[in-house]
């Protein structure tokens, strides 16, 4: 069989009545397209050689396999958007100038507009393609609560001065703490509370007066940090305190 409907510059022409309809051929063809193609084939085949009626059978079984694909797509989409509803995203949107718009937040619902899931973060519609990532919520509330840098800190009985620890953060989106207690903590286990009067604090650095550690034997322990944030974080794993030197005598 032959179809006689004009091909030129990589382009498919189709003449029906006074329209004409163009599509590049390198372009992607959806079920629309294929129906149009095969009732342009019908259209436009050779009297001479006509196709044969298993031919049309074949590719309309190909024309239901592709729209069920997409009808399956098309659900599994739906699907998905539902599910994260709720949930913490993080969206780049390209317009059609192509700039990039960038987003984040809880999505709020999910709609469906001509077929095409949206989702609604901070009451603006985007599409569901354009979610380049879903932000686990346990995840992304230790990225907000307080915490303190990973170090080790001296303490020396022999040259006693202050121990100053770096890089506590008191959190923010929310989860802030308002204040904190240090507890020394030993290696057995035992804790002891230092006095707020010999801790000062200012914008992530806290210094903790010498007379804290004056009756410490030789060794290690940790500093456990208590938050008052809506957590109750407690960090006791991040700071080390290593004492030196013999204890001083009464």
């Amino acid at each position: 069989m032959s179809i006689v409907a004009p091909v030129a510059d990589g382009k498919i022409q189709i003449s029906e009545s006074s329209q004409t309809t163009e599509r590049n051929t390198g372009s992607s063809l959806g079920k629309e397209d294929f129906l149009q193609l095969l009732v342009t084939q019908m259209q436009y085949q050779d009297p001479l050689d006509p196709a044969d009626n298993t031919e049309y059978v074949a590719q309309l079984a190909q024309f239901s396999e592709l729209e069920a694909m997409q009808n399956l797509t098309d659900t599994a989409n739906h699907t998905s958007a539902f599910t994260l509803v709720g949930k913490e995203v993080y969206i780049e949107d390209q317009s059609a100038g192509g700039y990039t718009t960038t987003a984040q937040g809880t999505v709020e619902y999910v709609t469906i507009q001509n077929g095409d899931p949206y989702v609604s973060v901070e009451g603006q519609l985007y599409p569901y393609d354009s979610i380049v990532q879903v932000i686990d919520q346990s995840y992304l509330i230790s990225q907000y609560i307080p915490k303190v840098d990973k170090q080790t800190v001296t303490y020396r009985h022999h040259d006693p001065q202050d121990v100053t620890v770096t890089g506590v953060d008191l959190g923010s989106e929310g989860y802030e703490a308002g204040s904190f207690a240090v507890v020394i903590v030993s290696e057995s286990g035992e804790t002891k509370a230092i006095e707020t009067d010999n801790l000062k604090y200012s914008k992530g650095t806290l210094v903790i007066d010498k007379s804290a550690f004056t009756d410490l034997e030789a060794g290690k322990y940790s500093l456990a940090f208590v938050f008052d944030d809506p957590n109750s974080t407690v960090d006791y794993e991040s700071v080390t305190l290593e004492v030196k030197g013999i204890k001083p005598t009464d």
